[in-house]
């Protein structure tokens, strides 16, 4: 694959706008949420239609440059090197039917315009706890969200898909296409990533829920040091109306940090009701923990942002997942220690519940994978420039602090995978004939990696 830093000559005609390094817009374009890398294109597409997705597409392939999209999200982990970088932002309206609970969301949309859009009609997106990630992107990855429980997988919900394909056609995949290779497309693109293509749009199911209970409990763990063990004999006895998660971190003791928390290592509590009738849960877990912040209420789902108070400004970060069958308690009463005060660098470790409406099998076949998996681990780290800890250090931390999960471990979830991931831990989200499906599909897509995937499969 040819990499070039060159301005483009005959550009695409476009009905957006097409950016040069020095141009204004340029670098903020090529950097997001994740600042640990950056983008470094020869060009930008600035897109505000499916032809222009197309145009650079085509334009990137008749070249031999590598061509990727830029939504809003989390993080990129191959950023480009050269070539063609397609910003969907624009491409962010939400056309609703409130008759039939859906909506057709455009590729750069994030959650936010999504809720801003249904909510005024008591209807909900199985979306995340992060309002401005990229509905597209975070559903393609399985979307693991708010009402999951309830409702499971958001990628389950995935009605409809327009793509433009690394041959540069805009094509329309469901599960009923009339052609056998976009119906492998449309099972494919839900829970295992966009290789080989660019999502332009999406329909999907909506749910009716307007407001939700929940929250954070946060806890300081020198008052309850098997709060992690308290919280996961609660897990196993709530209806699968309650979702809910936990983030270990120590609040630093600085200006600007709540009384109650600065300075503790604190397990936050974070949690959803998808009924209120089933509100009583959460007085039930109460009762179970010394909570020293309590921000459980009643709220809007339109606001359900707030819930799990998770951090909006860009950083630079690495984290590693492994999806588990089960929380072994001894290795739940360790972890607090291992991620605390005296860790080598810092870290945030996560678990997530699964089981309810995540572990049963969609109508359409999809790629998402370990669906009997009872909870999600993930450990998270700042690096460079964000913090002074480097690859190395947080590699062998994150190493640590999975090892006593490992006879529980099923495979990694790649989105909340940030940075490159092994070989090994890649494949091992999805079951191995899955992996050997995706591989085959994305090769015969785009055999020249025109469209280069953010976790690549390796083939066996």
């Amino acid at each position: 694959m040819t990499n070039t830093t060159d301005s483009p000559t005959e550009p695409p005609a476009l009905d957006g706008a097409l950016l040069l390094p020095g141009d204004d817009g340029f670098d903020a374009a090529c950097t997001g949420y994740q600042l640990a890398v950056s983008h470094r294109p020869g060009c930008i597409v600035a897109a505000s239609s499916a032809e222009d997705v197309r145009a650079a597409v085509t334009y990137a392939a008749a070249r031999g440059l590598p061509v990727t999209a830029r939504v809003s999200g989390h993080g990129h982990t191959a950023p480009l090197d050269g070539g063609v970088l397609v910003d969907l932002r624009w491409l962010s309206g939400v056309d609703l039917d409130p008759a039939q609970h859906t909506a057709r969301i455009g590729g750069g949309a994030t959650w936010q315009h999504v809720l801003d859009t249904a909510s005024p009609h008591g209807l909900a997106p199985l979306s995340g706890s992060s309002p401005h990630v990229g509905a597209v992107p975070y559903t393609l990855g399985g979307g693991i969200g708010l009402l999951g429980r309830r409702y499971g997988y958001a990628a389950d919900h995935v009605r409809a898909l327009e793509v433009v394909t690394a041959d540069g056609v805009l094509r329309q995949v469901t599960a009923s296409s009339e052609d056998e290779p976009e119906r492998e497309l449309f099972r494919a693109l839900r829970g295992g990533g966009a290789g080989g293509c660019i999502v332009t749009a999406m329909e999907i199911d909506l749910v009716e829920v307007s407001e939700v209970h929940g929250g954070s409990l946060y806890v300081d763990v020198a008052e309850a040091g098997d709060v992690l063990d308290r919280w996961r004999r609660w897990t196993e006895e709530v209806p699968d109306t309650v979702t809910s998660g936990v983030a270990m971190l120590v609040f630093p003791d600085v200006p600007g940090v709540p009384d109650e928390l600065r300075g503790r290592q604190v397990a936050q509590l974070q949690l959803c009701v998808a009924e209120e009738g089933d509100a009583a849960q959460v007085d039930r877990l109460r009762e179970m923990v010394p909570a020293v912040r309590d921000t459980v209420r009643t709220r809007p789902f339109a606001e359900s942002g707030a819930l799990f108070d998770e951090p909006d400004r860009p950083h630079a970060y690495r984290s590693r997942t492994a999806m588990v069958r089960a929380l072994d308690p001894g290795a739940l009463t360790r972890l607090p220690a291992t991620v605390g005060p005296a860790a080598p660098v810092m870290c945030v470790a996560g678990l997530r519940h699964l089981g309810g409406a995540f572990a049963r099998p969609p109508r359409v076949a999809s790629a998402v994978g370990h669906r009997e998996a009872a909870y999600l681990m993930s450990v998270l780290s700042p690096v460079t420039p964000t913090s002074e800890a480097t690859d190395e250090e947080v590699a062998a931390l994150h190493a640590d602090v999975l090892a006593p999960f490992g006879p529980d471990t099923l495979g990694a979830h790649l989105s909340f995978a940030f940075g490159r991931q092994a070989d090994a831990d890649v494949r091992s989200a999805f079951t191995p004939p899955t992996a050997d499906r995706l591989v085959r599909l994305r090769q015969r897509l785009d055999p020249r990696g025109t469209i280069p995937a953010n976790h690549t499969i390796s083939p066996r």
